[in-house]
């Protein structure tokens, strides 16, 4: 098991234990696909989204040792019709807990949009690819908790 794959793992564990009696969300069972045979890719660009890291920290100088990385943690805030674009998690293990509203997300491993109401947590990691919309009339805030590549943390919003 790769360092990235045991931290991921480990990240899950404390989200679920620090979320306790929230919903773990995801695709229906039935409904999983192959990454590419569920929702496509689209070209949309970021819409109505704040993105704000809360919290970051440098792995390369914890326990851990995983030079390169962060260990962060960011507020977004998407408005009615905001857009967070296509994405992959291929690098970049996230845990996301919905704060507040409702947000459908478009995976590339389901048939079905996913409806995310406030209090559900989803992950996202390995070949995994997404979009999500807020497709209500009150802003969705989420927190989004990841392992990053240190170059992409250069990137707004990390995406």
């Amino acid at each position: 098991m790769t360092p990235i794959r045991k931290h991921a793992i480990a990240l899950a564990i404390l989200g679920a234990a620090n979320l306790a009696g929230s919903a773990i969300a995801g695709c229906p069972g039935d409904k999983v696909v192959a990454d590419g045979k569920g929702q496509k890719m689209v070209n949309f660009g970021p819409k109505d989204v704040t993105d704000v890291v809360i919290e970051a920290t440098d792995l390369s100088t914890q326990k851990v040792a995983l030079p390169g990385y962060q260990f962060r943690a960011r507020r977004l805030t998407i408005k009615p019709g905001g857009i967070v674009p296509w994405h992959s998690h291929g690098e970049r293990p996230a845990n996301i807990f919905i704060v507040e509203g409702a947000i459908t997300e478009y995976r590339s491993t389901c048939a079905v949009p996913i409806e995310h109401p406030a209090g559900d947590v989803t992950a996202e990691a390995g070949q995994l690819s997404h979009w999500w919309r807020n497709n209500t009339n009150k802003p969705a805030v989420l927190v989004s908790s990841d392992i990053v590549p240190t170059p992409m943390t250069d990137k707004e919003g990390g995406m």
